[in-house]
């Protein structure tokens, strides 16, 4: 079943997503946190599949509308997100979304920008029970992993040039060092955006199903 687009508060103002719901009406919720594109097609079927497993998902627009199609106007987009109102994006999101719910905790999910805007809604929310971050990169974003709710699951390339492998295990070794969960897998021979099925360059399968299959498993045994 389709999702839709939804308005929610944020501080004083509103803010746009577009929210999937289960077939049941009601499931364990998940933020869905977009690439540097913005909140594009791929973010959307993404949000769908986790309704079709059964969880309520919701991908905050973190760009206000705008969308790029093309890597210098994403780089654009990317380095000039007001830090601020990601934050106040990202609370407004996690709220509503509890709304919608069955659980009482939410996870959360990024890609790219969005995984390390994923792990900062998981710092900034202690309602978020749990955290997926694909590749997450974003220099003006520093989560305090000491303010983590839950465990930390992160999905990396090995020839990710963005999130090298080293980085990767920094980001692994820095969450552990605030003592809080954390496990990292690191996929051989693929690249940055390798979940991104509209990606023919980036996309591998064998790995984004892999990843996927991780996803699920890891909210179905700690979002509740």
């Amino acid at each position: 079943m389709a999702g839709k687009m939804v308005q929610f508060p944020t501080n004083g103002s509103t803010t746009s997503g577009y929210l999937a719901t289960p077939p049941s009406g009601k499931g364990p919720g998940v933020l869905v946190i977009q690439e540097w594109w913005g909140l594009v097609q791929h973010i959307k079927n993404v949000c769908d599949r986790f309704a079709a497993e059964g969880f309520t998902a919701l991908a905050p627009d973190m760009y206000h509308g705008q969308t790029a199609s093309e890597p210098d106007g994403a780089g654009k987009f990317f380095m000039a997100l007001n830090i601020a109102q990601a934050e106040k994006d990202l609370r407004g999101g996690a709220s509503y979304l509890l709304g919608q719910s069955s659980t009482k905790k939410l996870g959360a999910v990024g890609f790219c920008m969005g995984g390390q805007l994923a792990l900062y809604a998981a710092t900034l929310n202690p309602s978020v029970g749990a955290c997926v971050n694909f590749y997450g990169i974003h220099p003006n974003v520093k989560p305090d992993y000491s303010k983590l709710s839950g465990p930390v699951l992160g999905l990396f390339a090995e020839k990710d040039q963005f999130v090298n492998p080293t980085t990767a295990r920094a980001v692994d070794v820095a969450i552990k060092g605030a003592g809080r969960q954390s496990e990292i897998h690191i996929y051989p021979n693929v690249d940055h955006a390798f979940f991104n099925d509209e990606r023919a360059d980036a996309y591998n399968k064998a790995a984004a199903d892999d990843a996927w299959r991780r996803t699920l498993a890891f909210f179905r045994h700690h979002v509740k």
